[in-house]
């Protein structure tokens, strides 16, 4: 009997990843063979998108959808995803080109799906999760950052900025693709708020995150600002939902309770 992860693609974005993408390639397919990778290039300027045409000429699990400019992150991982929904896949994966997601740890993830997950986030704040060469500051931000998040919207997880991730696609089915917030990393707390909300079974397992060794983050600090104030928009809609839920729940409870009063009376 076939298991979901046996139709697994493992989409990598890039932009000016020349050095980064045939190691990071190289290593998904000697430690996932049996997946296909979907490299996403948004037209880099140092010529990662020529590389990744290569790679795919070398290797037939490996496929390539070129953008015409720098659409961002979240572009080119709806584009992944919508080309991949388009073909077979039963699992779709987020992985970075810079090496900070260790493809030696994506079967930690696929195990989680076939064992009824709809989606699985590695996570580097739960027990067994590890951030590696980051400077302090970044990390208490990030930490920060998530523990907010959790907490505004009451989702019971401790990295939905995360960005290493395996969706069922039927999770991805189930959403409008078009109608993520492009925030920062924000469209990732989308995701995962989505889901949750869509009843679907998220869970989280620990990953060990390494900051990268070639090139340089193409983040700066003004998303996490973005992402809170976004997040605390979310979080006052859904808490407000909840109390407007608790609200009408006493209400009918009281009805109840003055309908059966009379009728003893």
């Amino acid at each position: 009997m076939s298991a979901p992860s046996d139709k697994t693609l493992v989409i990598i974005p890039t932009y000016n990843e020349l050095e980064n993408l045939p190691l990071i390639v190289g290593r998904v397919i000697k430690a996932q063979p049996q997946v296909d990778v979907l490299v996403v290039d948004d037209n880099s300027p140092d010529g990662t998108g020529d590389r990744a045409d290569k790679l795919a000429a070398e290797h037939p699990q490996v496929h390539v959808l070129h953008r015409e400019g720098k659409g961002g992150l979240c572009g080119a991982y709806v584009a992944g995803f919508q080309w991949g929904l388009e073909r077979d896949y039963t699992v779709l994966c987020e992985m970075d080109a810079d090496g900070s997601h260790a493809p030696e740890q994506l079967h930690l993830l696929l195990a989680a799906i076939d064992d009824g997950a709809d989606l699985v986030i590695g996570s580097r704040y739960i027990p067994g999760g590890k951030v590696k060469n980051w400077p302090k500051k970044r990390w208490i931000l990030s930490k920060g950052g998530n523990l907010y998040i959790s907490l505004a919207l009451g989702a019971g997880l401790s990295d939905m900025t995360a960005g290493y991730r395996a969706y069922r696609r039927e999770v991805l089915e189930a959403m409008d693709l078009d109608e993520l917030s492009n925030a920062g990393y924000i469209f990732q707390v989308d995701l995962a708020w989505r889901a949750i909300e869509a009843d679907f079974d998220v869970r989280e397992v620990p990953i060990t995150f390494t900051e990268r060794e070639i090139g340089e983050s193409k983040l700066d600090g003004s998303f996490v600002k973005d992402s809170l104030v976004e997040v605390t928009k979310w979080g006052l809609v859904h808490r407000g939902e909840q109390l407007k839920n608790a609200a009408e729940e006493i209400s009918r409870m009281v009805g109840h309770t003055v309908k059966q009063y009379q009728r003893k009376r």
